[in-house]
């Protein structure tokens, strides 16, 4: 058998379902944007690494505000909203240059959202054959890269957001 080592997943095997409150209103009010991977901070909304990638570079995009459904978005939250995902993708293929991106909104549960009460829009940069066989296989994604060695490019650009 092969053993992967990936010290850095019991904190979050350990914290699952645990947590309290939410991270998408705790993070941005601690005021330590390095630590939490904020890379940007709009009026409305704010950009965050996912801690928990897909691949290099994921990112979330979550207004500040404590709302679970798209539709609840104010005219400006919705505006600034997608105007910094525009951004942030233009962010991506300046610093990572991928061949693609999956953006997508997971409202509910049964969608498949990870925080369901906070809303958010995921930005997953994609590369011809970023997937192997470990995912297929072993059911296992590998992840190429830190992320604070991501924070750290993505940072350095993100004035351009």
């Amino acid at each position: 058998m092969e053993h992967i080592w990936a010290p850095w997943r019991m904190e979050y095997v350990q914290t699952m379902g645990k947590e309290e409150g939410c991270i998408l209103c705790d993070k941005p009010k601690q005021g330590n944007d390095a630590a939490n991977y904020i890379l940007y901070r709009g009026d409305k909304n704010f950009v965050i690494m996912n801690t928990y990638p897909y691949n290099p570079g994921h990112l979330m995009i979550a207004p500040y505000r404590h709302i679970a459904n798209l539709e609840e978005l104010t005219d400006e939250e919705f505006h600034e909203h997608f105007e910094i995902v525009s951004r942030s993708i233009k962010l991506l293929r300046q610093v990572f240059n991928p061949g693609g991106f999956n953006i997508g909104i997971n409202m509910g549960k049964v969608a498949g959202a990870g925080i369901e009460e906070h809303l958010h829009t995921h930005i997953v940069p994609r590369w011809q054959a970023d997937t192997n066989f470990m995912p297929v296989i072993f059911d296992t994604k590998v992840i190429s890269e830190a992320l604070a060695e991501t924070y750290k490019k993505l940072k350095g650009a993100a004035s351009s957001l």
